[in-house]
């Protein structure tokens, strides 16, 4: 008998390591074209919408029921657009709800609890939709591979090899993992527009190692990804308020929070320090000043950024009597240098992640508030936001 229950033991521990061993990679899209009327590519899977400003794809993978880690990269290269840009993965999960998807093609509508001052639609949560959760937030660098090549060489500084040929962002998102598992939709948008736009290649890679999973609840989301909705510029006169339920208690809850401040050129809220406040139920979560000052790590990536001269003083050190001097020079400074509300030319855009402990089942309410710059005709002031909550029951 014992002979027995040792060989079962050994042969279950033998089956949940070769499980867990299994790694699966999926190839989403691979040099797959974003732009806006442009070249549609070869995948005949991949559905555009906003005139190939997003593409997606329904995606079937295996159900873990014993928990995996998820694993998110994302390649891609200029094809001939110049410029940064806002970039956003999705993941569509649950059909039985209104989603975006359904409105583009105009199955569906927004529904109005959805609509912030009856004019911004489909930003917050309901009963019968939700906005998408994003699996990655980028921002595109300026021209990387279409323009890595010799013709730029005076714009780099002596610092950089060389230009990058692409630009390659990963991120853990285990905390996803019941979103990406089975049957779903993934979605990648660029506001390019642009003609030419970029191509990207998208993957998932789950280790089949076993873990706990968490539920996920979409709350709010203000990025453009359906055609009509209007710029998120509406922090500038009014806080985002989210009401919404739990149907039970639910413990370690965690609040992610993605957001970046674009448009307004110099003096705008891409280039000015503006708090965010997040609070929920009334009590203050978090209270900071999403902001990068590490853009310059990324000039690699950015070969056509604007450049500028900028004077300076250098110590160096002079052959002639090996000591230290100081001379005058005119230093390179480039956009992408240039620091931002929360992202750099050619960055991936983290999530903030609040710790909320456990929650008693009911109404709950979130609020976002930033004072946010008024947007005008050619200063586009907007705060690009998302945030869902994951828990255990």
């Amino acid at each position: 008998m014992k002979t027995t229950y040792l060989i079962l033991s050994l042969m279950l521990c033998f089956c949940i390591k070769s499980i867990a061993q299994d790694e699966l990679n999926y190839q989403i899209f691979k040099n797959q074209p974003i732009n806006f009327g442009g070249d549609s590519g070869y995948d005949q899977e991949s559905i555009r919408l906003q005139n190939g400003r997003i593409v997606y794809k329904k995606v079937k993978v295996p159900n873990f029921p014993l928990g995996t880690d998820v694993k998110i990269k994302l390649a891609l290269r200029s094809n001939g657009d110049r410029w940064d840009k806002s970039g956003s993965c999705f993941v569509v999960s649950d059909t039985s709800k209104i989603s975006i998807l359904d409105v583009s093609k105009g199955k569906k509508t927004f529904p109005v609890s959805s609509n912030l001052n009856d004019k911004f639609g489909g930003i917050k949560a309901t009963d019968t939709y939700s906005p998408v959760v994003e699996l990655l937030r980028f921002m595109t660098p300026f021209g990387v591979g279409y323009y890595s090549n010799e013709e730029g060489k005076h714009r780099k500084p002596v610092y950089i090899p060389k230009w990058e040929k692409e630009v390659l962002w990963e991120q853990d998102i285990s905390q996803l993992a019941t979103l990406v598992s089975n049957t779903f939709y993934v979605g990648v948008w660029i506001d390019s527009w642009t003609k030419e736009g970029y191509n990207i290649d998208l993957s998932l890679e789950y280790s089949n190692r076993p873990r706990k999973t968490v539920q996920v609840k979409p709350l709010v989301n203000t990025i453009c990804y359906v055609d009509g909705q209007s710029l998120p510029d509406f922090f500038a006169v009014t806080p985002l308020e989210e009401d919404f339920k739990l149907d039970n208690d639910a413990k370690n809850v965690k609040l992610y929070y993605t957001t970046t401040g674009h448009g307004g050129h110099e003096g705008g809220d891409e280039f000015i320090k503006i708090k965010n406040s997040v609070y929920l139920d009334g009590q203050l979560v978090l209270d900071t000043i999403p902001w990068r000052d590490d853009c310059a790590s990324f000039r690699r990536f950015n070969p056509t950024s604007g450049v500028w001269l900028q004077k300076d003083s250098a110590s160096y050190i002079d052959e002639a009597s090996d000591t230290y001097k100081i001379k005058e020079i005119e230093e390179r400074i480039a956009s992408s240098d240039l620091s931002r509300s929360n992202w750099c030319p050619g960055s991936l855009v983290k999530p903030f992640v609040m710790d909320l402990g456990d929650l008693k089942k009911g109404n709950h309410r979130l609020k976002i508030s930033i004072p946010a710059t008024e947007a005008t005709e050619d200063k586009l002031n907007h705060w690009l936001v998302s945030a869902y909550i994951t828990y255990q029951e």
